[in-house]
């Protein structure tokens, strides 16, 4: 029919649905009836389409069905049509649907809410009382903050007024005062927000952090005022900031591997430090999530590689379940970059930070850096591969992963970039316009390829101190309460977030049900919140303890001590390598097992230590893991072929270790340090900020 449903039938993966806007496919009215009836269908990619493609017909009856969708029984269509609607004009029978779906919460919450809050100028007063109505009859104190955040962005003297009694009511839940708190921070200039802060300031809990906040966003305190002069110490040369909300950063990386706290967190903590010392740049920022007692302190930090907090509302969640701090991250990232009157801000992942930075970014006309990952897009392409992801249950698992959104996001912070940083891959270009539809042959120098780093003198003291007996007694103790007959074998590492991603259960599967790999080696799997795991956390954890279930006889060799602290990892990779007489053997290796790894900092790590590593075939790793001669590489996903990988890993690492060794770490000294990671970033900062100074 010439429509999007035809062009969704003829695909043959998803990731040829996403890598296109598919609805401006669409030709216009004699569709309309197709596609209405397509998101009742089984095809479950064909309706998510179909939501698009009713998005870009122009006129009343789709404004109509899109509307209607917003309360359909299947759950993943009502957030696509909420989303869709942004794009449109207000409606009036979808104020009130959105403010419901607002007020639910989730990843649809925030889309409504983005929604009403584009719409929020002229229609204002609509949803003002809409949002009132909803009001009125919740006691829910979740649902009554996202409904008092709400009302805060949305025009109108109902509005401000509601916004006001609610954060000075001490009847009202503290979540909900913060919210309403932090909103009158959004109003500078306005006297009654400005009265109304003031008298907050001394108040205790949630409210009383809030008021402090936004008392600066008002100007009300000196030294941290909006468009203040930045910070004393700042010195000469360019301010930049790099993101990287989902982490519980300190300089010690002591929750490195816990929760979302993975490779990225730890690399730009090593990374400011490097970009701080280079000729040229005047301060960095490394903004993660944090309290709002930490974000008021370091306002005012003097430090030139400043570990900046944003703080969200609630408990700390995965990235997965952070869309709906999306107004919270807002305006704590549009504080500090004022604040230290930030240059340049680096993104680097499509998720609510990123979304949210874009729009600061763009506010206030600071130009974005944005490291392109074919994320999601490698993760599709792994599923559908292996059976995960089908045009079935695309639905579905779009409500959990929101693939199709974050695609989306991803060429929309590409577009928009001022400059696209790429990883390293062995056709770099072929596969990010197979994985994404992004031409970077065609980008006109807009496009660069850099290559993560780690700092190699880090790995090379811990191999010094490795070499001592007492350098891992920690790892010693852990080896050595496995049984007696599993002592003096090989140890087969693997570090990382517990997330299934990374496929730690995937690696477990290879190691246990394989008697030969089993009884070659003992399993080190270091990473997780073991006393308080995430969903994801749980998850692997699950599938790990049904193979032990299935083989329990390899529950003696498999090691789990949880997450640790990024130096006390390096330290126990280097003794795997060294070996311990008694208790560890030599020709230990690192396997990972991620479905995809973009760059893969901790086999980076670990071809530091010394160590045989086996990664994935495609992406980062691809183009320095020597195959057969410092590693193995093999397809992603498939435990059967990753068992193989690992025993001739095991072979390998058997053969003389100095000069493979040797090799590897100047594969890592040539152009794979933090240090050469920095002066590439360096040189891509000034002149982004050469091209596009502040106004």
């Amino acid at each position: 029919m010439g429509s999007v449903l035809h062009e969704v039938s003829r695909a043959a993966s998803v990731l040829d649905v996403l890598r296109a806007d598919r609805g401006a496919a669409v030709r216009p009215y004699p569709a309309m009836k197709q596609l209405a009836a397509a998101v009742d269908g089984a095809d479950e990619l064909a309706a998510v389409a179909a939501v698009h493609g009713i998005g870009a017909v122009d006129d009343d009856e789709a404004d109509a069905v899109l509307s209607r969708l917003l309360s359909h029984p299947r759950t993943f269509l009502r957030e696509h049509a909420a989303w869709v609607l942004q794009s449109r004009l207000p409606r009036l029978d979808a104020i009130d649907r959105l403010a419901g779906v607002t007020a639910g919460g989730g990843f649809s919450g925030m889309l409504a809410q983005r929604t009403l809050e584009s719409w929020g100028g002229p229609a204002g007063d609509h949803i003002a009382a809409a949002l009132l109505r909803l009001l009125a009859g919740a006691h829910d104190p979740q649902v009554r903050a996202r409904l008092a955040e709400t009302l805060g962005l949305v025009s109108g003297d109902r509005a401000a007024e509601t916004v006001r009694w609610i954060a000075l009511d001490p009847d009202e839940s503290p979540a909900a005062r913060a919210r309403a708190v932090a909103a009158l921070g959004d109003r500078y200039g306005d006297p009654a927000a400005m009265t109304a802060i003031g008298s907050l300031l001394a108040a205790d809990g949630e409210p009383g952090a809030a008021a402090r906040l936004a008392a600066v966003d008002l100007g009300m305190v000196a030294g941290a005022a909006p468009f203040g002069a930045a910070p004393d110490g700042a010195g000469q040369g360019f301010r930049i900031a790099q993101l990287f909300l989902h982490a519980d950063i300190d300089r010690e990386l002591s929750r490195a591997g816990a929760g979302d706290n993975g490779g990225v967190a730890t690399l730009l903590v090593r990374l400011g430090d490097a970009l701080a010392a280079r000729p040229g740049v005047g301060r960095v920022l490394t903004l993660s999530r944090g309290t709002a007692e930490h974000a008021l302190t370091t306002l005012t930090s003097g430090e030139k590689h400043v570990l900046a907090a944003l703080p969200m509302p609630g408990p700390a969640v995965n990235a997965v379940n952070a869309w709906p701090a999306r107004v919270a991250v807002r305006r704590g990232i549009r504080r500090l970059l004022r604040a230290y009157r930030v240059d340049a801000i680096h993104l680097r992942m499509a998720e609510v930070g990123s979304l949210a930075a874009a729009e600061v970014a763009a506010e206030l006309n600071i130009p974005v850096v944005f490291t392109l990952a074919p994320d999601p897009h490698t993760t599709i392409d792994a599923l559908e591969r292996t059976g995960g992801l089908r045009r079935d249950n695309f639905g579905v698992i779009d409500e959990r992963e929101h693939y199709w959104f974050r695609a989306r996001l991803v060429q929309r912070l590409a577009a928009s970039a001022a400059h696209v940083v790429l990883f390293p891959r062995p056709e770099v270009a072929r596969d990010i316009e197979a994985l994404t539809g992004i031409d970077v042959d065609g980008g006109a120098g807009r496009f660069s390829v850099v290559a993560e780093g780690i700092d190699l003198q880090v790995s090379l003291a811990a191999a010094a101190e490795g070499a001592d007996p007492g350098g891992a007694a920690g790892l010693e103790a852990l080896v050595a309460a496995l049984p007696p007959r599993r002592h003096g074998l090989p140890l087969a590492v693997s570090v990382g977030r517990l997330h299934r991603v990374k496929g730690m259960a995937t690696l477990v599967q290879a190691w246990a049900r394989d008697p030969a790999l089993r009884e070659r080696c003992n399993l080190l799997i270091v990473g997780g919140d073991l006393s308080d795991p995430s969903p994801d956390e749980r998850e692997q954890l699950d599938l790990i303890a049904l193979v032990l279930k299935e083989h329990p006889e390899a529950a003696d060799g498999l090691i789990m001590p949880g997450h640790r602290p990024h130096g006390v990892v390096a330290r126990w990779l280097a003794a795997a390598c060294a070996g311990r007489e008694s208790l560890i053997g030599s020709g230990s290796v690192y396997v990972c097992g991620s479905l995809k790894e973009e760059f893969g900092l901790a086999l980076l790590e670990a071809l530091a230590a010394g160590l045989v590593v086996v990664g994935p075939d495609a992406g980062g790793p691809a183009t320095y893991i020597e195959h057969g001669v410092t590693g193995v590489l093999v397809r992603p996903g498939d435990p059967a072929e990753l068992a193989v990988a690992f025993l001739a890993a095991l072979e390998l690492a058997a053969q003389p270790a100095a000069p493979r060794i040797e090799r590897a770490r100047d594969r890592i000294s040539d152009g794979l340090t933090v240090e050469s990671m920095a002066a590439a970033l360096t040189s891509i900062y000034a002149s982004v900020t050469a091209q596009e100074p502040r106004s």
